[in-house]
C-alpha cells in the first residue's frame, strides 16, 4: 500500500460526508470498502428498520448473561445486516461514579466487575456476528459538563481497580477498538494521553486493536499519533473544518514529526481488526434502511420485564383481576407529538425508554404503559381510567373509587450536547421530573392503593413518596426501550416474578453521595469509594442499596463452600490481551444452595462480595466478586456458583505496578444484595 493508502485509512472523510456518522475512504487495491462507523450502544442511529433495544444500565440490571449476551448478538445481527462494519458500543465509561451523570444509563452501572462481565459479553456477542465492537469511552468521562475541557485526575490504583477494570474485560474479549474520550486525563488529552494509550492500553493490556477518537475529541495533529490514537473520527470538526490528519498527517510522516512505522502500527490494527472479523468476504452493502428487526423484540421484552426492580410491595402485586385501575401521568402514554418527534431523543414527553444523545435510536414502535395495561384489563373485564397529565389537579377523576392507581413518574438525562428542561445532560438535581412527588402525594390522598411505576435514567430520591402511607408498591422499571408496556404488564400480573437488582444505590440524601457534578477538573478524591463502597464504607444507610430487589417468592441461602488454589504475591504470567495471562485463571471457588422457599416461580440473582485482608492497603469493606442467577420453581435448589479468578483476589500495588494477591484471611460474603448478606466464609491465603 502506498503513504497515501495508509492514510486513508487512518483518517475520517469528514463530518456529514458519507451514509454513516464516521467513514473512510475505500482502498480499492486491497479491497478494502468505504468503512462504515455507526452509534450505538442499544441500535442503530438513524436507522428505520431497526430494534430499539434496551439501554445498557437495564441489560446490566437483570444480572443475566445469556440475556445480556443475546441482546449483544441481536445488535450485532442488525449492524451487519445495515452493512455498518464497526457499532459504536458498548459503553463501559461513564461507570457512573455520580449519580445525577448524564450518560451512566449507556453503560452497565457502577460496579466494574459487574460492568465488566456485561462487557465481556457485549463484545463477544456482537463480534459473534461479525461486527467491530468499540469499547467507549476510554476513560474517566464521568459527568457532561464541560467534558471537552476538564482533566480527570485520577490515582493510579483507582484507575485500575475501578475505570480501567472493565476496559480490561474488553480487551481480553479481543474488542476491536477502543474509543478515546473528550476530557483530559491528569493533565493530557485522553485522545493524546501516552499513559492512557500507550502504556496502559497497548502495554499493560496488551490491546492488538486501534484506538478511534470520540467524534471531534482529536486536538492536534502530531500529538495524537504518537501517543498511540490509531483513527481519527469523523475526520474533521463539526463545521467541516479543522481537519488534523489526512493531509495534515502526510505532512507531518514527510516531515518526521511522526514515524512511518507509527502509520504502519496505526494501518494494521484497524486493518488486523477488519480481517479479523472476517469483514473481507461477502460483507452487505451499507444501507441504513434495512429491515432487520427479525425476533429481536423478545429479547428487548425479556431484558426490560427481567430488569425491573421490585422496592416496596406491601402486598399489593401482583395484581388480581381488580375492578378499576387508574392509570396517570404523562409518562404512561406515548409522546403525543410522536414517539421519534425529538431529535435523539432530546425531550422527556410521554413514555421514557432511552435517554438523550447520540446513545439513542429512533423506535420502530413503542408500546407504551396505558396501551399494555388497557389490553390486559380487558380480559379480566377491568375498567381503566386515565389521567395523561402530571397536573395534580387533574387526578381525582382518574383515581376516585379506583381499586389500585398506578402513577408513573420520571427522571431523564443524556448527552451535553441538548438541553433538556434545564438539564445540560447530567441532571441538575435527584429529584422526580415534573414535580413527580406532588403527582404521587395528590393521588395518595384519595386512594388506599397507589403503585409508582418509576422510569428513569439513575436513582431518584424516593423518601417523599416512601413517606405516604397510601403508597403500597414502588416498581423501579428503568429503562426499558419498545417494549415498555409489554414488559411493565408481564410483571405488575406476575406472569413473571420481578428479577432485577439494583445496579447502583438509591440514597435517602443526595447529600449521602461523596460525589457530583463539578466545575472545571475533577481530583477523583473519593478514589476507590463510590456508590456502594462509599456507603459501606462511611456506614451509611442507603433507602435501597447496590444488588436489592424484591421477589413475588422468597428464597433461602445455605451451604457455603469454599475451594481455593490461591497463592499470594504479584502476578507474574506473560501479557496476553487482558493483561497478565494469570490474572484471567480460576484460583478459587465458592458455592451456595438457593432454595425457592415461597409459592411461584421465581428467579435469584445470588451475589458474592470479598473483604480484603488486613495485609492488604485500605479498601472497601465488600467488593462484588461473583454473581449467578438461578430460575427455580416452588421448592426447587439449584447451586450458586461463583468462579474468582486471580484478578478478583487482588489489588494493584502502585509501588510494584503490578496486581497483587495479599497474604491472609479474605472475607467471602454470599447475599441478596451488598447488605442483605446471608452467608459467610473465608479464604486463607498463604
Amino acid at each position: 500500500m502506498s503513504q497515501q493508502d495508509k492514510v486513508n485509512i487512518v483518517s475520517g472523510v469528514g463530518w456529514d460526508k458519507g451514509p454513516c456518522v464516521g467513514n473512510t475512504s475505500p482502498i480499492n487495491s486491497i479491497g478494502y470498502p468505504q468503512l462504515c462507523l455507526q452509534d450505538g450502544p442499544l441500535g442503530i442511529r438513524f436507522g428505520t428498520g431497526t430494534t430499539a433495544f434496551t439501554p445498557g444500565i437495564q441489560a446490566a440490571s437483570t444480572w443475566d448473561v445469556e440475556l445480556i449476551r443475546q441482546r449483544a448478538q441481536y445488535l450485532g445481527a442488525e449492524a451487519k445486516g445495515c452493512g455498518v462494519h464497526v457499532l459504536l458500543g458498548p459503553a463501559l465509561g461513564a461507570l457512573g461514579k455520580i449519580a445525577a451523570g448524564g450518560r451512566n444509563w449507556e453503560g452497565f452501572g457502577v460496579d466494574p466487575y459487574l460492568a465488566g462481565i456485561a462487557t465481556k459479553e457485549s463484545v463477544e456477542g456482537i463480534q459473534s456476528a461479525g461486527v467491530q465492537a468499540v469499547a467507549k469511552h476510554y476513560i474517566a468521562n464521568e459527568q457532561e459538563l464541560n467534558r471537552e475541557t476538564m482533566s480527570s485526575n485520577v490515582d493510579d490504583r483507582t484507575m485500575h481497580e475501578l475505570y480501567l477494570w472493565p476496559f480490561a474485560d474488553a480487551v481480553h474479549s479481543n474488542v476491536a477498538s477502543v474509543m478515546c474520550s473528550y476530557n483530559k486525563l491528569n493533565g493530557s488529552w485522553a485522545c493524546e494521553s501516552d499513559k492512557a494509550q500507550n502504556q496502559l492500553l497497548k502495554t499493560e493490556l496488551g490491546f492488538q486493536g486501534y484506538i478511534v477518537s470520540d467524534w471531534n475529541a482529536q486536538h492536534t495533529t502530531n500529538g495524537a499519533a504518537n501517543n498511540g490514537m490509531d483513527m481519527t473520527m469523523p475526520g474533521s470538526d463539526f463545521n467541516g473544518r479543522n481537519v488534523l490528519w489526512g493531509p495534515q498527517l502526510n505532512n507531518a510522516v514527510n516531515g518526521g514529526q511522526v514515524q512511518r512505522s507509527r502509520l504502519d502500527d496505526m494501518a494494521k490494527r484497524i486493518l488486523a481488526a477488519w480481517y479479523f472479523l472476517g469483514q473481507n468476504k461477502g460483507y452487505p452493502a451499507i444501507n441504513l434502511r434495512a429491515n432487520v428487526q427479525g425476533n429481536h423484540k423478545e429479547n428487548v421484552r425479556a431484558v426490560a420485564r427481567d430488569g425491573i426492580v421490585l422496592l416496596k410491595n406491601d402486598g399489593i402485586l401482583p395484581l388480581k383481576k381488580p375492578g378499576k385501575i387508574a392509570v396517570i401521568g404523562s409518562s404512561a402514554v406515548a409522546n403525543p407529538k410522536g414517539i421519534n418527534s425529538c431529535v435523539d431523543k432530546g425531550c422527556n414527553e410521554g413514555a421514557l425508554g432511552m435517554g438523550w444523545g447520540s446513545g439513542s435510536v429512533n423506535y420502530p414502535y413503542l408500546v407504551a404503559p396505558y396501551d399494555a395495561i388497557r389490553d390486559r384489563a380487558q380480559r379480566d373485564g377491568t375498567q381503566v381510567s386515565l389521567s395523561s397529565t402530571d397536573n395534580t389537579g387533574s387526578v381525582s377523576g382518574a383515581a376516585n373509587g379506583a381499586d389500585v392507581a398506578l402513577v408513573f413518574i420520571t427522571a431523564n438525562s443524556g448527552e451535553g450536547y441538548i438541553k433538556v428542561e434545564g438539564h445540560n445532560g447530567d441532571r441538575t438535581h435527584l429529584d422526580p421530573w415534573h414535580n413527580g412527588n406532588q403527582l404521587v402525594q395528590a393521588v395518595a390522598n384519595i386512594n388506599k392503593n397507589v403503585v409508582v411505576v418509576v422510569h428513569s435514567t439513575g436513582a431518584i430520591i424516593l423518601e417523599t413518596i416512601l413517606a405516604l402511607p397510601n403508597v403500597k408498591a414502588i416498581v423501579w422499571a428503568g429503562l426499558p426501550g419498545q417494549e415498555s408496556g409489554n414488559a411493565l404488564v408481564d410483571v405488575l400480573y406476575g406472569s413473571t416474578s420481578p428479577s432485577g437488582k439494583l445496579v447502583y444505590t438509591i440514597a435517602k440524601n443526595a447529600n449521602d453521595y461523596n460525589t457530583r457534578v463539578v466545575n472545571g477538573d475533577d481530583n477523583f478524591g473519593e478514589g476507590l469509594y463510590i456508590d456502594y463502597r462509599h456507603f459501606d464504607n462511611k456506614n451509611i444507610e442507603p433507602r435501597y442499596e447496590f444488588g436489592f430487589g424484591l421477589s413475588y417468592t422468597n428464597f433461602t441461602y445455605s451451604d457455603i463452600a469454599v475451594t481455593s488454589q490461591a497463592k499470594s504475591g504479584p502476578a507474574t504470567g506473560a501479557t496476553i490481551p487482558g493483561g497478565r495471562e494469570d490474572l484471567w485463571e480460576t484460583v478459587a471457588t465458592v458455592t451456595a444452595t438457593i432454595t425457592n422457599s415461597g409459592g411461584v416461580d421465581g428467579a435469584e440473582v445470588a451475589q458474592l462480595y470479598i473483604t480484603l485482608p488486613s495485609s492488604a492497603p485500605a479498601a472497601p469493606p465488600r467488593q462484588l466478586r461473583g454473581f449467578d442467577k438461578l430460575k427455580l420453581a416452588p421448592g426447587a435448589s439449584g447451586t450458586a456458583t461463583f468462579n474468582l479468578r486471580r484478578r478478583d483476589l487482588s489489588y494493584w500495588d502502585t509501588r510494584a505496578q503490578n496486581w497483587v494477591v495479599p497474604s491472609g484471611s479474605f472475607g467471602m460474603s454470599v447475599g441478596a444484595s451488598s447488605r442483605d448478606i446471608r452467608l459467610t466464609s473465608t479464604i486463607s491465603v498463604s
